[in-house]
């Protein structure tokens, strides 16, 4: 190799490769940092480090080629440092997109693992009950006339219990695939709640609890599926009435204020765990044993989904649902747009 060649290698090393070293140390100290500052610093180091080869080669003498270079260099920085930021801020769009979609199914994971949980042991527990009480008849155990129709009536109520729990699998399964497409039209939310109280004031009277509404004389027309809504008011006043004490009160009440409305349904149990509070309206998720269902005749004590389905039931709404403690027992309030809003 011609000793010039030599040369011209030796010092262009010598020039450039301080400046990579440099341009190591700073994507070191900044790796903590934005994604952008990365992106420019690694598009400057090539072209500083050809800068600085390029003086020393010319032996630190800015000749007018050294000029031409140097203003060629200095344009592709101006063009490429941009894009390189530019880019930057995308990807570090993107890592924080798939972060959070990697957060998204590792808590639907998490929450598919709870349902399997629930599934395997609420859904066994009205088959066990089903399958010794027909294997009773069925084998002549139990052969009176009034434990016969009381073991039929049983099976009848367990089987209820599993077609509801089937239904709500069902439509949890469509929430959580958003799936659920719900045609909205303008609803009068006061004559919905009439209906809601009538359907469930005999379960009241049966559990021993009061149940009654306070309403505003003027009309809320709230955008609205009469049927999904009808269900989520369905879902809190059960809720509430299974969580009551004999004895107790269920208040439902509505209004509007700031273009949205709003319908709140009281009670008078035992209230909700601070503790559980955030987690009220995941999948099966029931909380503490101060909040268990309390038992009564006849008195259905839920399938540990119905918050959840409210909850995207509302969500599909575009409103809101929240639960909090009162002075004495707990209160769930849904808000939603008012019809035209």
């Amino acid at each position: 190799m011609p000793e010039d060649t030599t040369q011209l290698i030796l010092y262009s090393l010598a020039c450039s490769v301080p400046v990579v070293l440099i341009g190591a140390l700073i994507l070191r100290a900044t790796s903590n940092r934005s994604v952008t500052t990365s992106m420019a610093v690694l598009v400057l180091i090539p072209t500083l480090s050809t800068l600085a080869g390029i003086i020393g080669v010319s032996g630190l003498m800015f000749t007018e080629q050294l000029q031409r270079t140097a203003v060629v260099l200095g344009i592709v920085a101006a063009v490429t440092v941009p894009a390189a930021v530019w880019l930057g801020r995308e990807q570090a769009r993107k890592m924080v997109w798939e972060k959070q979609i990697r957060e998204q199914e590792r808590a639907s994971e998490q929450s598919r693992r709870e349902l399997v949980a629930w599934v395997s042991h609420d859904l066994r527990t009205p088959l066990a009950g089903i399958r010794a009480m027909a294997e009773a008849l069925s084998d002549g155990v139990v052969s009176g006339q009034a434990d016969v129709a009381s073991y039929a009536e049983q099976i009848g109520i367990e089987t209820n219990r599993l077609s509801r729990m089937v239904d709500d699998l069902f439509e949890m399964s469509k929430i959580n695939a958003g799936a659920l497409r719900l045609e909205l039209e303008p609803v009068d939310l006061r004559e919905l709640i009439d209906e809601v109280l009538a359907a469930n004031r005999p379960t009241a009277e049966r559990a021993q609890v009061k149940l009654r509404a306070e309403q505003p004389d003027a009309r809320i027309v709230v955008a609205a599926n009469d049927q999904a809504l009808g269900r989520v008011l369905t879902n809190l006043v059960s809720n509430a009435i299974a969580h009551t004490p004999p004895g107790g009160e269920v208040a439902i009440s509505a209004g509007a204020a700031d273009g949205r409305a709003w319908a709140r349904v009281d009670d008078t149990g035992p209230g909700i765990a601070e503790a559980d509070l955030p987690r009220i309206f995941e999948v099966a998720y029931r909380g503490t044993a101060a909040r268990s269902p309390v038992a009564a005749d006849g008195v259905p004590t839920g399938s540990g989904m119905g918050l959840a389905i409210a909850a995207g039931l509302v969500e599909a709404h575009r409103g809101d649902i929240t639960a909090e403690n009162r002075p004495t027992g707990s209160r769930f309030e849904v808000r939603l747009p008012l019809s035209g809003n």
